[in-house]
C-alpha cells in the first residue's frame, strides 16, 4: 500500500491507514479504538506536510491544477482521522482521547501555520491570483482561487518573518486554551448535575421526565435517587415544569455556575487569556480587534453592521420582556407573597400563562411527539415532499455508540446522496447542545458523497419506553436536519465549498428555514399523533399553539441578544485593553448594551459560552439573528408560493442549497429570492414592530 510505503509509522492494520471500504466511506467504527488515533495523526501530518512540500517546490510554472487543485487533494489521511476524532470528542469523548486532543491542538495549529505561512506556496498562489482573469477558470475554480488567496492573506502570509513567528506562538497558545475551555466545561457540566433524593422534589415533571431522571441516576450508580443533567444553554427545560421553587433555584444555579467555581474546571482565567491573545493576534494581522477581523470575512462585512442589527433590536426586545416580566411577577406573588421574580421562575410562570391564556400545556403535548414518528413522518416526510428524498435505516453498518442510528439518503431518481447518522440521547461523554457535523464531505473532485451526523441531548427513557420529545426538541430536530440537508444536497466540485462551508453568518440560514415545516399543517398532521392511540393532535390545540407562537418573544429575543452582544464585547477588546474580573466585565457589557435584565440572564454566560471560546462562533454568535433575516424572508417566499411543493424545493436547492460555498452567498440569496433580503418579515415574526 502506497501510504504505508511512504509512512511506515502507521500499521496497515490501523483502520485509518486506507480509505474506508464501507458504503460512502463511513468510518469503520467497529475497528477503531483509542490507540489508533495518535499514530494516524502522526502519519497524516507527515503525509500532508510532504504533499504540501511537493506543491511548494514544484519546478513547473504554477497552474490551477498543480497548485490549487493539488492542495484540495492533499491531506487525505489527516482528513480521515480528523473527521472521526473531532466528531467523537464532542459526542463520545474518552479520557484517553481528551489527552490526545490536548496534545494535538497546538501541533495542528502549527501544521496549519506551516502551510499558510510558507512563502514558496503563497508565491505560487499569489502568481495565479494576479493572472486569474487570464487562466480560463470555471466560476467555481475562480472562486476557489480567490478564497485560497484570501485565506492565506488573512492567515498572515504577507507578514514579515518575525511577525509570523509571533503569530505561530499565538495560534499554538489559543488552540491549547480553547481545548482546555471545552474540556473544563464538559467536566464541570457533569459534576454539576443536580442530584435529588426524593421523587416528590420532581413534582410537575411528566412521568417520562421522572423516569429519565431515575435512569440517569442509575447510570451514575445513584440507585434510588434522581439526576437532572444540564444542557448547554443557561435555560434548562425542567424549569418549565418543576413546582418546587427551591429545586428550580438549584437547577438554575448549577447551570450558571459552570466554569465559575474557582475549582480545577474554572474557565475565568482561560477566557481572559483567550480574549487577550485574540486581540493581540488581530492587531498583528492589521485589525483593531478580533471582531473586526472575523466579521470582515462574513456576509455582514463590518462589526458596525453586525452590532448595528443587534442594537436596533435590543430596545424593543427588552421593552417587550419587561412587559412580560410584570405579568409573571403577579403570578409569582399569588404563589409566594412578597417574592421577586427570579431567573428560575421565568419559564415556570411563562408556561402557566400559556396554559391559562392560550390553553397550551407544552408538557402535555409530548405524547404526540414520539421520536420515530417525528423523524419519519415529520422531518423526513418534509424532505421527501420538497426534494424527493427517500430515507432508509441501515442496520448493517457499524456505529460509534449503541444509541446511534444510521440512515441512507437517496435522491428523487434513486441515486445515492449519502448517510445520515442520528445521535439523539444525552450522556456524560457528550457535550451539551445540538449540532451537525460531517464525517465525509461531498466533492466531485474526490468522488465523495456526504456522511453527516445530527447530535442532540434528549433524555433517554428507560428501556422499552418511547422517546417523547418536547416542542423545542421537535424544532431542534427540524433545525439540525436543515444543516444535514445543506450537506446532503451539496453538488460542488471542491471539498472546500462542500455543504455548510459558507460564512458563519450564513450557515444557520438553511437550517432555520427548515424549522418552518415543524408547524406546517400538512407536515404537523402527518407526525403529531398520540403514541398510544394514534389520534392526531387536536385541531384546536394546533390553533392554540399558533395563537401562542409570539408569546415570550421578549424573553427569547433578549436572552439571545444578551449573549450575542456579550460575545462582541469580549471581541471588541484591543490588544492594550485589560480585563481583570470576568463577572464585572460581563455585567458592565450587558448594562452598556441595554440588555441587563435581572430576571433574564444571557443564553450563555461567559464561562460556559462554548460557541465562542471553544467553538467556531467567536465574534459570530450574532449569526443566528443575521441569518434569521434571510430565513424569515424565505419563509414568506415559500408561503406566498404554495409552501410544501417540489417545484419550490427544487428552486431552493438549485439556486442556493446545493451550491454550498461555491458562489457568493448573498448573490445566491438574490438569485433565489429575486431581490435582496428585507428585515420586515423578521420583525413581524418576533413581534418587534418596526424596530
Amino acid at each position: 500500500m502506497e501510504n504505508q510505503e511512504r509512512y511506515p509509522m502507521i500499521s496497515p492494520d490501523n483502520p485509518f491507514a486506507a480509505p474506508s471500504e464501507l458504503p460512502y466511506e463511513l468510518p469503520p467504527f467497529d475497528r477503531i479504538s483509542d490507540e489508533h488515533y495518535r499514530p494516524a495523526f502522526e502519519a497524516g501530518l507527515a503525509e500532508h506536510t510532504a504533499e504540501i512540500e511537493r506543491i511548494a517546490t514544484d519546478a513547473a510554472e504554477p497552474t490551477f491544477e498543480n497548485t490549487i487543485a493539488a492542495m484540495e487533494r492533499a491531506g487525505a489521511l489527516l482528513t480521515r482521522v480528523s473527521g472521526t476524532f473531532f466528531n467523537l470528542i464532542g459526542s463520545n469523548a474518552s479520557e484517553a482521547n481528551q489527552e490526545v486532543q490536548a496534545e494535538l491542538a497546538p501541533r495542528l495549529a502549527a501544521h496549519s501555520d506551516a502551510i499558510h505561512l510558507d512563502p514558496r506556496l503563497f508565491a505560487r498562489i499569489d502568481t495565479l491570483h494576479e493572472r486569474r482573469a487570464d487562466l480560463g477558470l470555471s466560476p467555481e475554480q475562480l472562486r476557489l482561487l480567490e478564497r485560497v488567496h484570501t485565506d492565506f492573506r488573512r492567515s498572515g502570509a504577507g507578514l514579515a518573518e518575525a511577525e509570523q513567528e509571533k503569530l505561530r506562538k499565538l495560534n499554538g497558545k489559543l488552540s491549547t486554551l480553547q481545548t482546555r475551555f471545552s474540556q473544563n466545561l464538559l467536566r464541570d457540566t457533569n459534576d454539576l448535575a443536580v442530584v435529588l433524593d426524593d421523587e416528590a422534589e420532581l413534582a410537575g415533571l411528566g412521568e417520562g421526565a421522572v423516569a429519565a431522571a431515575a435512569a440517569a441516576a442509575g447510570e451514575r450508580g445513584l440507585h434510588g435517587k434522581y439526576v437532572l443533567t444540564l444542557t448547554l444553554p443557561t435555560a434548562q427545560a425542567a424549569l418549565e415544569s418543576l413546582e418546587n421553587r427551591a429545586v428550580r433555584e438549584r437547577v438554575f444555579t448549577a447551570s450558571v455556575s459552570r466554569g465559575n467555581r474557582d475549582n480545577e474546571s474554572d474557565n475565568k482565567a482561560v477566557v481572559l487569556e483567550i480574549a487577550r491573545l485574540r486581540a493581540e493576534r488581530a492587531a498583528l494581522l492589521g485589525y483593531p480587534n478580533h471582531a473586526s477581523y472575523v466579521i470582515e470575512d462574513q456576509t455582514a462585512k463590518t462589526l458596525e453592521a453586525a452590532s448595528g442589527l443587534l442594537e436596533r433590536l435590543a430596545p424593543v426586545a427588552v421593552a417587550n420582556a419587561r412587559t412580560e416580566a410584570v405579568e409573571l411577577q403577579r403570578y409569582l406573588e399569588a404563589d409566594v407573597p412578597g417574592a421577586t421574580l427570579q431567573p428560575w421562575d421565568w419559564a415556570f410562570y411563562a408556561e402557566r400563562v400559556r396554559r391559562e391564556r392560550y390553553d397550551v400545556d407544552t408538557a402535555a403535548l409530548r405524547p404526540y411527539f414520539e421520536l420515530d414518528r417525528v423523524l419519519h413522518d415529520g422531518v423526513f416526510h418534509a424532505a421527501n415532499r420538497l426534494y424527493g428524498l427517500s430515507v432508509t435505516e441501515r442496520h448493517d453498518l457499524p456505529k460509534y455508540h449503541p444509541d446511534v442510528r444510521i440512515f441512507e439518503v437517496r435522491d428523487a431518481d434513486g441515486s445515492e446522496l449519502g448517510l445520515f447518522l442520528m445521535d439523539y440521547y444525552a450522556r456524560d461523554s457528550k457535550r451539551g447542545g445540538a449540532w451537525m457535523n460531517n464525517f465525509v464531505d461531498q466533492s466531485r473532485l474526490l468522488g465523495k458523497r456526504t456522511v453527516v451526523v445530527n447530535v442532540l441531548n434528549v433524555s433517554k427513557p428507560p428501556a422499552g419506553e418511547p422517546t417523547l420529545l418536547s416542542l423545542d426538541e421537535v424544532r431542534t430536530s427540524f433545525h439540525e436536519f436543515g444543516h444535514a440537508l445543506h450537506s446532503l444536497l451539496s453538488g460542488v466540485e471542491f471539498p472546500a465549498f462542500s455543504g455548510t462551508s459558507v460564512p458563519r453568518d450564513f450557515v444557520e440560514y438553511p437550517s432555520q428555514v427548515n424549522e418552518m415545516w415543524q408547524m406546517w399543517p400538512e407536515v404537523l398532521a402527518n407526525y403529531a399523533k398520540h403514541h398510544v392511540t394514534g389520534e392526531p393532535l387536536p385541531a384546536e390545540q394546533v390553533a392554540k399553539l399558533q395563537a401562542a407562537e409570539q408569546y415570550g418573544e421578549g424573553f427569547r429575543t433578549t436572552e439571545y441578544l444578551a449573549a450575542s452582544l456579550l460575545d462582541l464585547a469580549w471581541h471588541r477588546l484591543g490588544p492594550d485593553d485589560r480585563v481583570e474580573d470576568v463577572q464585572r466585565f460581563e455585567a458592565e457589557a450587558l448594562d452598556k448594551a441595554g440588555v441587563a435584565v435581572a430576571s433574564i440572564p444571557p443564553r450563555y454566560r461567559t464561562t460556559y459560552f462554548n460557541h465562542v471560546f471553544a467553538g467556531g462562533y467567536s465574534a459570530g454568535y450574532y449569526s443566528y439573528i443575521w441569518s434569521e433575516v434571510l430565513d424569515a424572508d424565505t419563509v414568506q417566499w415559500f408561503t406566498e408560493n404554495g409552501g410544501l411543493k417540489r417545484e419550490n424545493g427544487d428552486h431552493f436547492r438549485r439556486t442556493l442549497l446545493g451550491l454550498g460555498g461555491s458562489v457568493d452567498p448573498m448573490e445566491a440569496f438574490a438569485t433565489f429570492r429575486g431581490r435582496a433580503p428585507e428585515i420586515q418579515p423578521l420583525l413581524e415574526r418576533r413581534g418587534l414592530g418596526n424596530a
